[in-house]
């Protein structure tokens, strides 16, 4: 019974495996496929033609950096807010806590076209109220990227008030007491503890803007992100170029998650390597 059990958990795995990755595969080798329509069936034959035409298309390469620039900025002030955030709720208790803390995840809550369409007609009403034409009250990527904040910053928001759950309050009390100023602590002890949850935060607010569209839709004005892109060459037909531009952003990814797990591994092995020193010296003492 037991290795039935076993059993079922290791195909439940490789099924669950094969439903993520199965269409990345499938999409990926729609990229070297020598055929117009995005799709690895029928096989025409291999080619890298797509990925040519795909540097050679200005507009979705505007797109792509236009994309760039707004998960950027998206991901720099969704990581300030929301680790902000997170601090002050921490440091609060009571009514204030509780009301502060759902006004916060509320946004998560709220549809991105609701998002959107209320951002786009919050801002292009204050300019018209202003009387002003300055640029931050017409739709552009500069909306889009505090539409998306207004959401994203609560899901860092709760990546970094995590990570302070394990927290020891006593080393700000005791940094305190020693002399150090609230600025000190928080540069030299409290950040510090806080920086994988910052860094997962800013990895999430990055990628979670490059997938937004509904946001973008309403906002952007006349820029074009890689989304609203994709969404307007479905009426004309999309060619795999949108593959070989998806398949050169897996490798990316896989990349940099890579560099990402050597180096917290090199980390952890210094880190070992410390603790035991520490403990040969703690014994030599001893004897």
């Amino acid at each position: 019974m037991h290795r039935f059990r076993q059993n079922l958990a290791h195909l439940y795995m490789v099924l669950f495996l094969v439903f993520l990755l199965a269409p990345l595969v499938v999409m990926s080798g729609a990229a070297f496929n020598d055929s117009k329509l995005p799709s690895i069936v029928p096989w025409r034959g291999f080619t890298t033609t797509w990925f040519s035409q795909m540097v050679q298309d200005q507009r979705m390469m505007l797109a792509f950096v236009n994309t760039l620039w707004v998960a950027v900025a998206v991901a720099v002030i969704s990581v300030v807010v929301g680790t902000a955030s997170a601090i002050l709720i921490n440091s609060i208790s009571g009514k204030v806590r509780t009301v502060l803390y759902g006004l916060m995840i509320s946004t998560i809550l709220i549809p991105g076209v609701v998002i959107g369409i209320s951002t786009m007609i919050l801002w292009t009403r204050m300019g018209n109220a202003l009387g002003t034409e300055f640029f931050l009250f017409n739709p552009g990527l500069h909306l889009s990227v505090l539409g998306q904040v207004s959401y994203i910053a609560a899901m860092v928001m709760l990546l970094v008030l995590a990570r302070l759950q394990s927290f020891d309050a006593d080393l700000e009390e005791a940094a305190l007491d020693l002399g150090a100023s609230h600025t000190q602590v928080m540069r030299r002890i409290l950040l510090p503890h806080l920086y994988p949850a910052v860094g997962a935060g800013a990895a999430v607010a990055f990628f979670q803007s490059i997938e937004n569209f509904n946001v973008t839709q309403f906002t952007r004005g006349g820029a074009d992100t890689l989304t609203v892109y994709v969404f307007s060459q479905v009426r004309s037909g999309i060619t795999p170029t949108i593959n070989a531009l998806a398949f050169l952003l897996i490798c990316v990814t896989l990349v940099l998650a890579l560099v990402y797990e050597i180096n917290r591994r090199r980390r952890a092995r210094i880190q070992a390597e410390r603790e035991a020193e520490a403990r040969r010296a703690e014994e030599a003492m001893l004897l």
